[in-house]
């Protein structure tokens, strides 16, 4: 029996440097997506940033929008929406709205906003941050459901409010809630009985913390009268492929330093690299957050956090720049073709008519030999054994002594 289908995806913030044509970038993570689909990728979450100059995409939406006119089965979902940044009944029509326009290819990934640059340029309190966001997605799920909704708050309010259109997905697009370390995505997953998407599962922290915050989800899911569905789980962390680790490690040095020096100096997520290292790259992978190496090393890390986890749906790809983008198409062509197959039972069926077919080779090449060798014997008994090439006298006898005695 054929087990459960691991799907594997994108998550894309982005991370591009300010050396490069920002409109190029952009143009790349398009060219990603449909590539993506090209290869038979589940899906592509999408960010939404406002500062801090690495992470260009201010609205997931208009992305999705461009990047499903480009693809065919590939689903698109905002990886995410940070909810105290908009009123909650705008959103819920902008996502109603693109998943009647992807027919039901979208997704809506949900959280309270990982950058306190940009709460701050808003006039954003960061501190009622996440209890925002907890309010508007109680709203968001009725809404997306097509409930008519009146709700009064500090900071938005919601007069009979209901989307003009019903959902296209029933009963709606589906909703996963960010999480990293602290409990608050799982808490929020588990109260509406949602997806749940564990950012830097590959960290050191946030591996660890998986089973703890499935678990809290879980409960919190029992607590209101919901469940949790293990498909519905996503696990995120950073990937670079190529034929052999050296040369994995040697590409990488292309970006890598870049992606952090954001990280360390600019976003408010430090990364912190223990030990002394001269070289930056080599300080990174000693910290085991990244698979950099062959597709084996990938296969062997998923396993582990299969075990570890106790079982996901979807692992997605951090998406990051650290290789040149021939390297990177590169790195997830070869996912596609040597990594897919060990979680989608993609080659059991295959594997299993190799065998069947090299134990029977003798007695399968014999009947293929007396076939060819009875059509020689009938054009001989038509033209003449004079008439035969050698190799057909050859076959013929070859034929008779393959023959079964009872016949």
């Amino acid at each position: 029996m054929l087990g459960p289908r691991l799907r594997f995806g994108a998550f894309i913030a982005p991370f591009h440097p300010v050396d490069e044509n920002p409109t190029l970038a952009i143009q790349r993570d398009l060219e990603l997506v449909d590539w993506m689909d090209q290869l038979g990728y589940d899906e592509a979450w999408i960010g939404e940033h406002h500062s801090a100059a690495y992470e260009l995409i201010a609205s997931p939406e208009v992305f999705i929008a461009a990047a499903a006119e480009r693809t065919k089965h590939i689903r698109l979902g905002t990886g995410v929406s940070s909810l105290p940044y908009h009123h909650p009944f705008m959103l819920a029509d902008r996502i109603n709205q693109l998943d009647h326009m992807t027919r039901g290819r979208t997704m809506f990934g949900v959280g309270p906003g990982s950058l306190v640059s940009d709460a701050f340029a808003m006039g954003l309190p960061v501190d009622k941050a996440r209890d925002r966001m907890d309010e508007a997605l109680a709203v968001l799920v009725r809404l997306l459901r097509g409930e008519t909704v009146t709700h009064k708050s500090d900071w938005f309010e919601l007069c009979e409010a209901r989307l003009q259109m019903t959902p296209y997905s029933r009963p709606s697009v589906e909703i996963a809630v960010a999480s990293q370390v602290s409990p608050t995505g799982a808490r929020a997953a588990g109260t509406h009985g949602v997806g749940l998407l564990s950012l830097g599962a590959t960290s050191t922290a946030g591996f660890n913390a998986l089973a703890s915050n499935w678990a809290i989800a879980e409960e919190m899911a029992a607590d209101h009268g919901k469940t949790m569905d293990r498909a519905s789980w996503r696990l995120v962390g950073p990937v670079h492929i190529a034929e052999t680790r050296d040369k994995a490690i040697e590409q990488i040095r292309f970006g890598l330093e870049k992606w952090i020096y954001y990280f360390r100096e600019i976003a408010n997520l430090p990364m912190v690299m223990e030990g002394d290292y001269k070289d930056p790259v080599e300080a990174f992978l000693a910290q085991g957050t990244a698979v950099v190496g062959t597709p084996d090393d990938l296969i062997a890390r998923l396993r582990q956090l299969v075990e570890e986890s106790g079982g996901f749906g979807c692992f997605l790809f951090m998406a990051h720049n650290w290789a040149e983008w021939a390297a990177t198409k590169r790195s997830y062509e070869m996912i596609a073709r040597y990594v897919f197959p060990h979680f989608q039972d993609l080659n059991i069926n295959r594997e299993a008519s190799i065998e069947w077919v090299r134990r029977n080779k003798q007695e399968f090449t014999g009947q293929a030999r007396m076939a060819v060798g009875a059509r020689i014997a009938q054009h001989a008994m038509e033209k003449g054994t004079e008439n035969l090439r050698p190799e057909f006298v050859q076959m013929m006898g070859l034929a008779k002594a393959e023959t079964p005695a009872s016949e």
